[in-house]
This record gives structure tokens, sequence and C-alpha cells, in this order.
């Protein structure tokens, strides 16, 4: 009788133990979601679910603990709770810079950890050790009664109860989100509607198994899949405008990728002054045409899903960047058309390791000749940013390279002053930070001045080596570089409320093509980074309709302006959709019941193409497919470290 009694009483010392752990879990993980992410739940029923949804998860991963033997209960529920902290605060970490949320081919890009580090530090928060505090309470519960508490092994029918009971609260939970938001899975565009309607753990279980299922495509595809592909681009062909067709045939094409700088700041004045004196001017060259309704379309590869974008006309995924996944795939990329096409020599320049972002590798697959990189420059520390070589000696350098190609060229050039934490050294700042009182938002302007300044410079020097009048030159914004996080200093920026439509309208970027003898002019056709490639090949007299490409000619008549966001969201001249509401594009004001239909019409678009691209990409579809005229790139032809090349010239 009194060893029963002593075994109760262990069971109860765990059983106690475990739901102390699960509670302060819960909670813990409940006021996270709701203070540290923007989830936009709305109603009681979605504030409900935001409050039972990390329940489920926390009872099955806890769960596992009653696997252990005797006393490791207790230290695996330590350990547990540890591991789900740290993934909640990663995430945080990653939401405070991104707006977005870690997926697992993100933890792939591990070689770009040790460049980002100064910016993660200024996303620290000194509170941010409470995210802790319930695993410190639970070790110190275990350390100080540590001697006294025991924990005898359950049967397995009391295991299976525990995890069995996990697993209907959160079959619970999926029934009574799909109720609320139907085909939630299925159409998982977006990330924040998982997290919001599923909580934090089931998210990540949610993108574990869909990375899984689009490494596995691939495997999957064969040449049946590319035909539905085919006739879907080929029916969204815009012919070229005789006008434009073959303006710039012939001439150089330089690329300029402006780290960051969205559209608000052109003729944006600041204390009486132009941030961007120099790109200002730019909207009104004779020469240039200025869209000012260019969308950057980037999810979480940013930078790299810009060039990826532009290189190809493909979508960027929804997880992670293809840039660090997709580096071995069969691609018809910008440098390997011109080049085939019309002899073009191309090089990429960017001061800062070859191996950031994968591009000494995927360059290759994309058929660029050349590639500088940090070694190629002369890397004085007091000329560094926070990701490489800052814009001013990078333009200084590069045009010493830049003027040794055969032409014409392909090239294009990354900027990296103008990026997140946005710091400069007293000198280096030629204006004052704005007042807002958020640093991210006021600093943002004098590394804007800095990259214009950059700029103006980087012009003089193509007139001094004669590249200028021979050259196309575009210049376009990579992505945000204020993200949503700060949208109540930025309404004090634009000088009115950031509703969620004045906030896709702030994905705006700059988009000016500087063409010598073609009349210039302000273009408002909505348009998006998908659509440079076939633009650009427009311009230089390659047709595009043989190629697989997702954007249409921005300047042809028959352009499609239905421009996809990554999680399905998107703009165009008529409607806009974001956070789940549609407006109408010109007034901001929501559509009539009258308009729904069609503009939902409008949102399967978007989300056909986004998908129709995703297979593309995750099945390497292009291998099944080669246009007319046009060779596959061979890898092995390229090679791009200084070293190799000195020792290739010796």
């Amino acid at each position: 009788m009194k060893e029963e009694r002593q075994k109760i009483s262990l069971q109860h010392s765990f059983a106690v133990f475990f739901l102390i752990a699960t509670v302060l879990l819960w909670t813990k993980t409940y006021v996270i979601q709701l203070t540290q992410f923007n989830l936009g739940a709305e109603g009681a029923y979605q504030q409900f679910l935001l409050w039972m949804n990390p329940l489920g998860s926390t009872l099955l991963f806890l769960g596992l603990a009653f696997l252990a033997k005797g006393r490791r209960k207790f230290v695996a529920v330590i350990i547990i709770d540890a591991l789900l902290s740290f993934l909640l605060y990663a995430n945080v970490l990653y939401y405070r810079f991104f707006n977005d949320f870690i997926t697992l081919p993100t933890l792939t890009q591990t070689q770009n950890f040790g460049e980002v580090g100064g910016s993660v530090v200024t996303l620290l928060h000194p509170a941010d050790i409470l995210f802790f505090a319930d695993v410190a309470l639970l070790a110190v519960l275990f350390a100080v009664r540590g001697k006294e508490i025991q924990a005898p092994d359950y049967s397995r029918k009391s295991i299976a109860a525990v995890l069995s009971g996990a697993i209907a609260i959160s079959a619970l939970n999926l029934a009574m989100a799909e109720a609320d938001r139907p085909e939630l899975l299925t159409r998982g565009f977006d990330r924040n509607y998982i997290v919001k309607y599923l909580g934090m753990y089931n998210y990540t279980i949610y993108d574990a198994v869909q990375s899984t299922r689009a490494s596995a495509q691939r495997v999957m595809a064969d040449s049946d899949d590319i035909t539905e592909i085919v006739n879907f681009t080929r029916s969204h062909y815009a012919k070229p405008d005789p006008a434009y067709f073959g303006a710039g045939k012939g001439m150089n094409v330089i690329y300029v990728h402006l780290e960051s700088i969205q559209s608000f700041l052109i003729d944006y004045q600041l204390h009486g002054e132009e941030v961007t004196p120099f790109l200002n001017s730019m909207t009104r060259d004779e020469n240039t045409l200025y869209f000012d309704n260019f969308f950057h379309q980037t999810a979480q590869g940013k930078t790299a899903d810009a060039e990826y974008m532009i290189e190809n006309s493909l979508f960027g995924l929804s997880q992670g960047a293809a840039f660090t996944t997709k580096g071995m795939n069969t691609y018809q990329s910008a440098p390997a058309i011109l080049g085939q096409k019309q002899g073009y020599t191309s090089a990429v320049f960017h001061g800062n390791k070859g191996s950031f972002w994968n591009r000494d590798e995927i360059y290759k697959s994309f058929g660029f000749d050349r590639f500088y990189d940090s070694s190629y420059y002369d890397m004085n520390p007091e000329d560094l940013a926070q990701y490489g070589l800052n814009d001013k000696p990078f333009f200084q350098q590069s045009v010493e390279h830049l003027k040794t190609l055969p032409q014409p060229f392909y090239s294009k050039f990354i900027t990296v002053t103008h990026h997140h934490p946005f710091t400069l050294t007293g000198a280096e700042a030629t204006i004052e930070p704005h007042t807002t009182g958020n640093k991210t938002v006021d600093y943002y302007f004098q590394t804007a001045r800095y990259a214009d300044e950059a700029l103006k410079q980087f012009f003089q020097q193509l007139k001094e080596e004669g590249l200028y009048d021979n050259s196309m030159i575009i210049m376009y914004g990579d992505h945000y570089g204020i993200s949503k996080n700060h949208n109540r200093a930025m309404s004090q920026v634009i000088g009115r409320e950031v509703t969620p439509f004045e906030s896709a309208g702030l994905q705006r970027t700059p988009l000016m093509i500087r063409v010598p003898g073609m009349e210039g002019g302000m273009k408002h056709e909505y348009t998006g980074q998908i659509d440079l490639l076939p633009t650009m090949m427009h311009l230089l007299g390659i047709e595009s309709k043989n190629y697989i490409h997702f954007g249409t000619d921005m300047l042809s008549k028959e352009h499609d302006d239905i421009i996809p966001f990554r999680k399905g969201d998107f703009v165009s001249g008529k409607y806009t959709y974001t956070e789940g509401t549609y407006y109408d594009s010109r007034s901001g004001e929501e559509i009539s019941e009258e308009d729904l239909p069609e503009a939902e019409k409008y949102k399967e678009m978007a989300e056909r193409k986004l998908a129709l691209s995703d297979r593309v990409v995750n099945g390497d579809l292009l291998r099944f497919y080669t246009p007319d005229d046009f060779q596959q790139v061979d890898r092995s032809q390229y090679r791009y470290n200084h070293r190799d090349a000195t020792e290739d010239a010796e």
C-alpha cells in the first residue's frame, strides 16, 4: 500500500512538472504571437484560435518527454522547452528584420550568417531575455528539487493517450481554421495566415512538409510537365511595340541594382533638401523612361530574388531563396540569351564575397562570363559597409574593370551601402536624419543620399570613359528598405496613415530605363521585376516569344498588369488585393460586391502564375525544354575566383 502511494506520488510529481511546463510554454507562445507578430487576428473567433493554436503542438512536443526513462523525463521537458523557445525567438528576430517567418530553406543559407551579424545586433532588445524565463524557471525547479523528484516509466497506453490528445486538439484547431479560412493549407502562399490560424509550431511542421515536397518535385518531374507551362506563357505573350522594339539594339546593357531604394524617395524633401537629387533628375531625362508604378516582388531571398527575376522572368520561391537551393538548375537566362543571340560579354560587379547568396555557383548556371567579387577590389576597411564595399569606392573601382570588357557587354552592378541598419560615418552623411524617432527610418534617408551621390559619380565616370552614349542603363530598386514593422514612423514620413492599401503601395521601387536616342517620359503602367527580362530583350531587338517567361514586355500594348506578390497578394491598374481585402487601385477604397467576382479572377491569375513558376523552378523543368537557336548553358565553362583567373593568365 505504501509503495503504491509512493508510485502515485512520483507520477504526480512529473505530471505537475509537465503541466507547469505546458501552461508556461502555451501562455508564452500565445503572448509572443499576439505581441511580436502582426498576424491581423480579427474578431473573437480568430482571437480564440490564436489563443488555442499553441496548445496542441505544445502538448505534442513536450509529450515526447514521456518516452524518456526515469528522471530524464524532467531533463527532456526542459530541453524541448528550450528548443521551442529558441525557435520562437529566432522567428521574432527574423520577423523584426524581414517581416516574415523562418522557413527550412532559409536555414541552408548559413554562408550568409556571418555577413549579417551587425544587422542582427540592432534587432536585440533587453527585454528579450524574458522569452526564456520559463526555461530558467523549470531548470531552477529541477535543480532545487532534483534529489526529491523522480518519474516512473509510463505505460504505452498512457503515453499514447497524451500524444493522441495533443493530435486531437491540433486537428480540432485545423478544422476550426478551415471553417474560417477554406483551403488554408492547399493555398498556403501566405505564411502569416498559417501562423495566425495554426500557430508557430504547427507552421514549422507545415513548412518542413512543404520544403520536402518541393525538393521531391525535381525527382518526380518529366518532360510532360512542361507542356502546360509552355501553353500558358505563350498565351500570355505580349508582342513588342514597334516604336520600342530594337531601340537599344547593339548597345551595352548596364543594370544598376539600387539596394533598398523605394519610390517614395523620388522628389522627397527632408529639411528643405531633396534626398535623392540625382535620381530625381533622371526621372526627367529626355532619354529615360520612368515607371512610377513598378513593384518589387521579392520574398525571403530579397536581393537574390530580385536578381533571379530580372535574369529569368521566373518568380523567386515562397520559401528560402532559389539562389541558394536551385543553383544547379537549368536556366535560359539573360546573359546566355544575349551571348548566344548577339555576342554579348556578360559580367556582374559586387563588392562582397562571391559565395554570398551562392552567387559564385548560380551565376555559372545563368551563363555569366565574369563575376567581379570582392577579390577584385581593394577592400580598405575604412571603405566597407555591412555587406561589402561602399558604393562610391565600389563604382570607382568597378569602372576600371568595366572598360576592359569586350563590347557589347551585359553588366550588373549590385550596391550595398543603402542597406539595413542604414549606418554611415559622420563624414559620409551629407543630410541630417529624419525626425520620426525611429532609428531605422530616420537613418534610411542618410544612406539613400549617399547611394544617390555614388550613382551620380558612376554616371560621370561612364561619360568620361565614353560608355554613356552607347549603353542602355536600367536602374531598379531591388526590395523595400523599411518593412511594415515601421508603418507608424512611415506615416510621419508620407504624411498619412499607412493603411494596408498604402502599405502595398509602399512596395513600389523606382525603375528607370535610359536608352540613348529614345524618347523618354513617365510611364504609369503597373509593372514588376518579373517583366524586366522580356522588356529588355525587346528593346535589344530579341524576340522573347519562345522563352518561358512569367512577365510580359511592359512597353507592349498587350502587357499583363497583374503583378503578383509572393504570398498571393497582387496589385494591378484596376484592383489591389492585400491582407485579405480587395481595393480599387485608383481610389484606395474597398471594392463593391458587384466588382468582387472580377477581382477574384485577378487573384486566381496571380496565384496561377506563382504556382506554375514554382513548378518550373522546383521541378527544374527547363531541362526538358530548349527554345530554337538556344544551347543549354555548360556550367563547367565558367570560373570566377580571382586567384584562378590569375593562374589561368599565367
